[in-house]
């Protein structure tokens, strides 16, 4: 089984662009977190209450099934993943190595990405239970998400050790 590369970090960084960049660049399959919480945990979130570690505990679950699903050599996860809990599920329960960036904004850009979004469940009034949530794992890798999609996905790929053909 390959490696699961993990796009983290709090709602407005650029998670998903950024794995949808490196799967249609590299043919990686794509997983996005936020498609596997059940109707309660986006209520919840919609309403401005963050999630606690017990309301992540079905959403993990199937996210992890979906993971171990997968036989490619390479899968890219964009998920929030920002507590201990989820980040140890993940590594200890998926058949894959697991390779954490967390890319990197300021909150104020993180409030402007977040109140031009449309459609999203997740409201502006939660970056900063977000931000009080994060706990990187201490083998993350922090790349600038204050740059270009292509300039980040060269970052990860440098970290990763993959040569860029862009």
């Amino acid at each position: 089984m390959g490696d699961l590369i993990i796009i983290m970090g709090p709602a407005g960084v650029g998670k998903s662009t950024i794995s949808a960049a490196l799967s249609e660049a590299h043919g990686w399959p794509m997983i996005e977190a936020d498609d596997y919480h059940p109707i309660e945990n986006k209520e919840k979130m919609a309403s401005g209450k963050p999630l606690t570690d017990e309301d992540r505990v079905t959403w993990i679950d199937e996210l992890i099934n979906a993971i171990n699903r997968h036989e490619e050599p390479r899968v890219i996860l964009a998920c929030s993943a920002l507590t201990p809990y989820v980040q140890g599920r993940l590594d200890s329960e998926t058949d894959r190595p697991c390779h954490w960036v967390l890319p990197t904004l300021s909150r104020t850009v993180l409030e402007e990405r977040l109140r031009e979004r449309k459609g999203h469940f997740m409201p502006v009034s939660q970056i900063d239970s977000q931000l009080a949530a994060l706990t990187p794992p201490k083998n993350a890798t922090e790349v600038s998400a204050d740059q270009t999609v292509e300039a980040i996905c060269d970052d990860i790929l440098a970290v990763l050790g993959e040569h860029t053909d862009q």
